[in-house]
């Protein structure tokens, strides 16, 4: 007969298959999308498979997997049965060979930060990914997540200290900003888990790099054409260069499904005919010497 185990055994083994990030590290040099949540960071990771999951199909077509993926699914669940170790071990090993023949689209890593998700992405560009489920969004006002907060594209990502900080985005910065190409722009920063850089001489410093690239490029801190993220983990810094950071509301997914009252208002285009023949009216004679009367009062 066969020996049945403890109840918690399975569970205990189910816990190990899946750490959080699969035992992967944010690190330099990776790409993907940066996603904070509220306190639920495995659910958030659901929600990010699944959305992530649905724009890239539409985007770039379903998923390819090899033969050998398919049968990792499920040809092994009889032994985990008689002995969960030992094809724990083995599912453990043929995972790894996997991932070395073809890493996933969408990979959840360990972000380093609570409450910050950071999924790796494979041969997609993760700013005109986000952009597109972001301006859908915006487009629908269809909510689509509960816990997702902000959904940041990551473009590249360097050492977290200053002379790796410079080295790397006097390269990276040049398809948006080195001549003839130019634009405005603002940099926004956020540091977690990391004491060692200074706020004001990050700003400073890659504020100085983009004008370098074309003294062309001016900073606008309230609508500009481009905004620089600059994300810093631990030691780890995440760029990336969005556009319509002020109008999709901070790439938030939570704030851009509500009303667009205040875009109407940033959009002079949008006003109405009203409020547009107000604005443009011209003043009559007796205004003007009106005006000019109060004025000598004062």
């Amino acid at each position: 007969a066969r020996k049945r185990r403890p109840k918690g055994h399975f569970a205990a083994a189910g816990r190990a298959k899946r750490p959080r990030g699969g035992g992967r590290q944010l690190e330099a040099g990776m790409r993907g999308i940066l996603i904070t949540c509220n306190m639920n960071e495995r659910k958030c990771v659901g929600e990010a498979y699944s959305l992530l999951g649905e724009y890239g199909d539409l985007l770039y077509g379903p998923e390819q997997f090899s033969d050998h993926e398919e049968r990792l699914s499920g040809s092994d669940r009889e032994e985990d049965e008689d002995d969960v170790e030992a094809a724990l071990k083995k599912e453990v090993g043929q995972i790894r060979a996997s991932t070395e023949q073809k890493l996933r689209r969408f990979q959840s890593v360990e972000s380093g930060a609570n409450n910050v998700v950071f999924i790796r992405t494979q041969g997609i560009e993760p700013e005109s990914l986000v952009h597109h489920i972001l301006k859908d969004i915006h487009t629908t006002k269809k909510k689509k997540t509960r816990v997702i907060l902000r959904m940041l594209p990551i473009s590249g990502t360097c050492k977290a200290f200053m002379e790796d900080m410079k080295k790397y985005t006097e390269t990276f910065f040049e398809p948006w900003f080195k001549a003839p190409n130019k634009g405005t722009f603002q940099i926004v920063y956020k540091a977690r888990n990391n004491s060692h850089m200074s706020r004001e001489e990050v700003i400073k410093e890659l504020a100085g790099i983009v004008g370098s690239l074309n003294p062309e490029n001016k900073v606008d801190l309230n609508n500009p054409e481009y905004t620089v993220v600059v994300e810093i983990i631990k030691t780890v810094c995440c760029l990336s260069v969005v556009r319509d950071y002020v109008l999709f509301r901070k790439y938030n997914l939570q704030e851009v499904v509500k009303s667009n009252k205040e875009d109407t208002q940033k959009n002079p285009s949008s006003l109405t005919e009203e409020q547009d023949s107000k604005v443009v009216k011209p003043e009559t004679e007796e205004e003007k010497s009106s005006k000019e009367v109060k004025q000598e009062n004062k």
